[in-house]
């Protein structure tokens, strides 16, 4: 198995396509409106391969896209040419910013990607140091029981010359859903080659996150539905968080 994204950053797009990044950048948005502050400077975290730092930055947002892995970074870097996007290889615990920024988002589940609690809780202190004051953090997780509903199902994501199964299983003690990815590539000859790669993602209460938010520092922390601006329901698969650095 290689490392997450290393195999698979090449074929992301592709698998994904489905996402709807326009409705993620509107509800980014929907929640900039909300401030009473202006938001020029947006900085996101786990930006992949740059789909959405690109949108905001079309809508004329100044982005500060940060990723672990250089592989979806380079992707992210071609996609995004000529736009205002400045990138940065980094651990979201270890975030280190040039200067502060209006606002942090996080999107896609990149938060259950950090599968050490204490690791989480120095990225939002990170955050919070990054922020201006009354700036905003907004960021979504895979719920609980999204991750333990995983366990054991078998996914298949095709496109073309390109095949994507994964495997899903969920570890309870260790509160981790762990996934086996086998990626097939077409090669020009006919042949098909085989790469492999695994993911986990950390199980986090809604509670925890709210605890690790306030310890940072944050005030007005409220909880959202999957993408609407209303609270999550019970039974929630996705649940947004809005936290405020204060002025």
């Amino acid at each position: 198995m290689m490392d997450s994204y290393t195999i698979l950053a090449q074929s992301y797009d592709r698998l994904t396509a489905d996402v709807g990044y326009e409705k993620w950048a509107d509800y980014v948005e929907r929640h900039f409106r909300k401030l009473k502050r202006p938001i020029r400077s947006v900085t996101e975290l786990g930006c992949g391969t740059g789909s959405l730092a690109r949108l905001l930055a079309r809508r004329g947002y100044a982005i500060t896209a940060v990723d672990l892995s250089p592989d979806m970074l380079a992707v992210a870097e071609q996609k995004c040419r000529g736009l205002d996007v400045l990138f940065l290889c980094q651990d979201m615990a270890k975030l280190s910013l040039p200067g502060q920024t209006d606002a942090v988002i996080c999107c896609l589940d990149s938060v259950n990607y950090v599968t050490r609690p204490a690791a989480l809780r120095r990225a939002f202190q990170r955050v919070y140091k990054a922020l201006a004051p009354g700036g905003l953090f907004l960021f979504d997780v895979k719920t609980p029981a999204a991750l333990e509903g995983a366990d054991g199902q078998t996914y298949l994501d095709e496109d073309g010359d390109l095949y994507c199964v994964w495997r899903a299983d969920y570890y309870p003690r260790r509160r981790v859903c762990a996934y086996g990815l086998d990626l097939f590539l077409q090669n020009g000859n006919g042949s098909w080659s085989r790469e492999g790669e695994y993911h986990e993602e950390y199980a986090y209460t809604m509670d925890e996150l709210d605890g690790y938010l306030r310890e940072a520092g944050f005030r007005h922390v409220k909880q959202y539905g999957d993408k609407v601006m209303a609270p999550p329901r019970d039974g929630a698969q996705r649940v947004f968080f809005a936290g405020r650095k204060e002025n």
